[in-house]
């Protein structure tokens, strides 16, 4: 098997839309009430963090690579 290079700010976008799903989710199953509109902070705010954390993960991969080569 392939190994791929590990990508946190996907991790978190994928977390923060699964739970998207899953507010809308319960909304469809009946266990409780959701506006349209409540989406929009969980999903921006979790696309926000994601950016966040690949930004981090990038210079922290670079300074690394620098120091060890």
């Amino acid at each position: 098997m392939l190994r791929h290079e590990f990508q946190p700010g996907r991790l978190v976008a994928g977390l923060f839309l699964t739970a998207a799903g899953g507010v809308y989710a319960g909304d469809a199953r009946g266990l409780w009430e959701t506006p349209w509109f409540a989406i929009v902070p969980l999903v921006v705010g979790g696309l926000l963090l994601a950016g966040v954390t690949g930004s981090v993960a990038r210079a922290i991969r670079r300074r690394g690579g620098a120091e060890g080569g």
